[in-house]
């Protein structure tokens, strides 16, 4: 399994007034709020692209195409309101059970959104990142991710990192038989093994955990998404299918982010 993939997108011009009315609202609401409460990386389950299609009389693969577009416009946002990084799941190792001709739009919309995206993305200074199992995509796909991935590495902005072909449980399983591996060739003691230890193994192992979930579409699950790293993250469900997802409700979703306190299990 691999960890690769993310980023995109300039700040906007108005940004810091946009930010400004954010934690306005937030302060409005809890007697508190700054930019220090910017969620420093989300995650968003974008689901909804078949049913938004069929409310319109279209195939699902409409949908998906729509959903490219709500990619770009929330990554802009989230890189103008300072978000470090942006989780997106793609594609899920469950997904594979689509039909087959689903199946082959949704893995050609990699190379579709990157031609088309990837020079922006370069030039406002995003990294982009992939996690999830290589072997199994086709070769088309893998290359359209290896490519962006090598020419954004340098980046230093907004890592936009998509779950493709990703599993959390899988993931998890995959982390314990790399550390019983190594326990059993006397490289660590089992003893020794930890949360810290257990986490960095994961995928996202150089990244921190999500502080914000997102699940657009009023679906309310995790779907085997990121399972271990969601442990103390702020979910925010909203019944907005993606394609029609927007600015406006990240907005929201960040104000009401803001508005929670976050105790770990403490006071």
């Amino acid at each position: 399994m691999t960890n690769r993939f993310g980023s995109w997108v300039k700040r906007l011009q108005g940004g810091n007034a946009q930010e400004k009315k954010i934690d306005d609202q937030a302060a409005e609401r809890s007697g508190e709020g700054s930019t220090d409460k910017v969620p420093q990386h989300v995650a968003i389950i974008m689901d909804g692209n078949g049913r938004w299609a069929k409310a319109r009389g279209l195939p699902r693969v409409a949908g998906h195409h729509s959903g490219m577009k709500a990619i770009k416009r929330i990554t802009r946002e989230a890189d103008r309101l300072g978000i470090r990084y942006l989780t997106l799941y793609a594609f899920s190792t469950e997904n594979w059970k689509r039909p087959k001709a689903e199946v082959e739009f949704l893995m050609k919309l990699p190379q579709e959104f990157l031609a088309l995206e990837l020079d922006e993305l370069i030039a406002n200074n995003v990294q982009v990142r992939m996690m999830g199992i290589e072997k199994l995509l086709p070769d088309h796909t893998l290359a359209a991710i290896e490519e962006a991935a090598r020419k954004t590495a340098g980046n230093t902005g907004l890592v936009l990192n998509f779950a493709l072909n990703y599993g959390s449980r899988m993931e998890m399983v995959d982390a314990a038989r790399k550390l019983a591996r190594r326990a059993a060739n006397g490289e660590l003691d089992p003893d020794s093994i930890d949360e810290q230890m257990f986490g960095a193994s994961l995928l996202s192992g150089d990244m921190p955990d999500p502080d914000l979930l997102i699940r657009t579409s009023g679906e309310l699950r995790l779907s085997n998404f990121m399972l271990w790293q969601l442990a103390y993250s702020e979910f925010w469900f909203t019944d907005v299918y993606w394609p029609e997802f927007n600015e406006q409700h990240l907005n929201e979703a960040i104000c009401e982010y803001q508005r929670r306190a976050r105790r770990y299990g403490g006071l």
